[in-house]
């Protein structure tokens, strides 16, 4: 059983959605406090041949709030965002299906940062046959107490799991021998450098958000890279 944990992230870039394909069971963190200033509700999109930022803005709230309080700012405005993508991208070559996929995620009434995030990365996966279940974090039964590395090994050892899958920066914090110790295999993934034809020929801007990949690949490309386009160590 291959377990990945990680925190919610909306529209994120190809390797989160490579990190949920590699796992039997993904779990979604909604009981850990909200990262300020991270990644959970922004990403990158391409915008005249240039990198540029969209986010979600959520209300105000207070130090070491969990994730599952977090609402989405009233600012929010989902018309804005939409008309974002498709000012970005109209002219791209698989604008039609992934701007409708895009109009489903956006238009997600919930005012709930978990809720909303959630639905989103569950309908892309749905989207490109992503079949790995994805598990709540607050839904297992694990010791909700512990903190870090201590919390993944409980997690893992409460689903039955026997390899634990990382990102390649979790490098930097876990260490192998200590889930050595639980019986547990400790692998990093790692996104192997890709490139793709975007709207200017001469350059390519890496790592942006699922959603220029998704702009300039069928489906089935997406999927390619998804599948193989990776190293694990």
């Amino acid at each position: 059983m291959k377990i990945a944990i990680m925190q919610p992230y909306f529209l994120p870039y190809l390797g989160y959605f490579q990190l949920i394909n590699i796992a039997d069971k993904f779990v979604v963190y909604d009981n850990v406090q909200y990262i300020k200033r991270g990644w959970m509700n922004r990403n990158r999109y391409l915008l005249n041949n240039k990198d540029n930022y969209f986010i979600i803005p959520v209300k105000k709230f207070p130090h070491q709030q969990k994730i599952i309080k977090i609402t989405i700012s009233k600012k929010y405005d989902r018309e804005k965002i939409l008309r974002k993508f498709y000012n970005a991208y109209s002219k791209a070559p698989y604008f039609e299906e992934t701007f409708k996929l895009l109009t489903d995620v956006i238009k997600f009434p919930s005012q709930n940062f978990f809720e909303y995030t959630l639905f989103s990365i569950s309908r892309i996966c749905e989207h490109l046959n992503i079949k790995t279940k994805i598990v709540i974090s607050s839904k297992i039964n694990y010791n909700h107490k512990l903190k870090s590395e201590n919390k993944v090994i409980n997690i893992c050892n409460s689903l039955n799991g026997k390899i634990y899958i990382n990102p390649e920066g979790g490098n930097r914090i876990y260490e192998k021998e200590n889930f050595k110790k639980f019986k547990l295999n400790l692998k990093f993934l790692h996104t192997e450098d890709y490139k793709y034809k975007q709207f200017d020929e001469k350059t390519f801007i890496p790592k942006l958000s699922i959603v220029d990949t998704l702009m300039f690949n069928s489906k089935k490309k997406v999927k390619e890279l998804i599948d193989n386009n990776f190293v694990l160590t």
